[in-house]
């Protein structure tokens, strides 16, 4: 508080003892029994003060009670001016002799204004919340009425007033206690109001922070759920890969292997006929390569069918051994070989690799009149190539022209597995290559990185590492 207030009363104006007269006796009687009077208005009036933390209701509630108890007065109000502490509530209190409370707004502790209100408490209410305040700025106090202003930093804000009965003569003691009293009440007040503000903001942030918990919660929750939607859905992508897979499968059994056995099962039913010998053998050496060719195709369906990317049941070594030795024509020698240290490969990666092979390999028997395959996979220290190469009539100069009319566009369906092969091996960043095997025929090469495809560029096969 900044307001400019006179210096501390002395001695002599709390006790009234001057001199050292006859009369100092009845002097002192007199300034000890205002004293006792002073210690019992400071006393109720830091028991007021200390309310803060209870509300400003209470606190101007206390204030009252406190001037009303060491003025013995008949009526005590305590009001703010308008515009004045806008945070402190309530703006105006009326106690009369009895600690009966009435106020006009603001207070619900307070009762109803009513008859029987002296105007003279009722003007002094206006004039202060008017802030009509110029005539009171400096404490007055007569012989039953005192008029205290209430200041804060350097500026009226409002007032305290009472009225006492006759046999109440106020004196400066009272002029002393009541300017303590104002002095002190404009502090508390806006102290209180702040204390209520910071209460309310404190409220305010515990609920926030229970709702942000209570979010947290949930998102914890809905996290929970979204990692059982995403394990769901990678579920159900399998299963769709597996379905589309098993589809690819029919289909390639409805355009191969059933077309073949229909055609032999025609060129035996026309057999049956009256037909010339030869035409006959001809027919029926027609048929028993069909019956051939469908018995290959679906040795090689049914291998895909029973060996999905995610088996994980054999190693890549072990299931290209398993592709060399029994899903393959009798009469077609196969040799397989491994080199450098086996390493696991991510499970798509094998499954490409796989894949690959044995589409090579099914290539080899159907179509390149091949007596022999060789089958090399090698681990070196950036890649791993794999490379079947054969002895047949196979032109590979041919066959690069074949891939790229079929990348072009493949309209009935012919050379697919040239451009599975070369697909499988470019979606894991590597290379694939047709070349003249060293045995004679074709040597299908795929080269795949050991390590990401943006990592390391995948190295491609020298004419010297030709099979």
């Amino acid at each position: 508080m900044t307001g400019k207030l006179p210096g501390p009363p002395d001695l002599a104006s709390l006790t009234g003892v001057r001199s050292g007269k006859s009369t100092f006796y009845p002097e002192f009687r007199g300034a000890a029994q205002r004293l006792e009077r002073v210690v019992h208005a400071l006393d109720a009036i830091s028991r007021a003060l200390v309310q803060t933390v209870d509300g400003p209701e209470r606190l101007v509630r206390a204030v009252a009670d406190a001037a009303r108890a060491h003025l013995n007065a008949d009526w005590v109000l305590i009001a703010l001016a308008d515009g004045a502490l806008p945070e402190a509530q309530p703006r105006h209190l009326i106690l009369d002799a009895k600690g009966t409370a009435y106020a006009f707004e603001g207070w619900a502790a307070a009762e109803a204004p009513g008859a029987n209100l002296p105007s003279d408490v009722l003007n002094r209410l206006n004039g202060i919340l008017r802030g009509e305040l110029d005539q009171f700025t400096a404490p007055v106090v007569e012989r039953h009425h005192a008029h205290v202003p209430i200041e804060l930093n350097g500026a009226v804000v409002g007032a305290i007033a009472a009225w006492t009965p006759q046999h109440r003569t106020l004196d400066g003691t009272d002029k002393a206690v009541m300017r303590i009293l104002s002095s002190q009440t404009a502090v508390a007040l806006q102290n209180s109001a702040l204390f209520q503000k910071s209460q309310t903001l404190l409220d305010q942030a515990e609920r926030a922070f229970a709702e942000a918990s209570r979010h947290a919660t949930e998102l914890a929750a809905r996290n929970i759920e979204l990692l059982a939607t995403q394990r769901e859905l990678g579920a159900a992508q399998r299963h769709q890969a597996l379905d589309s897979e098993r589809h690819r499968i029919a289909r390639e059994l409805h355009d191969s292997v059933t077309q073949c056995v229909l055609s032999a099962g025609m060129q035996i039913e026309v057999c049956r006929r009256e037909i010339p010998p030869e035409e006959r053998r001809q027919r029926l050496e027609l048929a028993k390569h069909m019956t051939r060719t469908a018995v290959e195709q679906l040795r090689s369906a049914i291998y895909a069918l029973n060996h999905p990317a995610d088996s994980g049941r054999s190693t890549l070594p072990e299931l290209l051994g398993q592709l060399c030795t029994v899903h393959m024509p009798e009469d077609l020698h196969i040799r397989f070989r491994v080199e450098g240290q086996h390493v696991e490969l991510p499970n798509e990666t094998e499954h490409s690799l796989l894949r690959i092979a044995g589409e090579a390999l099914f290539n080899t028997a159907m179509h390149g009149n091949a007596s022999r395959a060789i089958v090399r996979l090698a681990y070196r220290a950036q890649d791993v190539l794999l490379s079947v190469s054969d002895d047949g009539d196979g032109d590979p100069e041919k066959l690069r022209l074949m891939l790229k009319m079929a990348e072009i566009g493949d309209v009935n369906g012919h050379h697919r597995g040239l451009v599975n092969m070369k697909t499988r091996a470019a979606d894991h960043g590597g290379v694939f290559e047709v070349r003249r095997a060293r045995i004679g025929g074709v040597s299908i090469v795929a080269t795949i990185p050991r390590t990401d495809a943006a990592a390391v560029r995948p190295q491609t096969l020298q004419v010297g590492e030709q099979l």
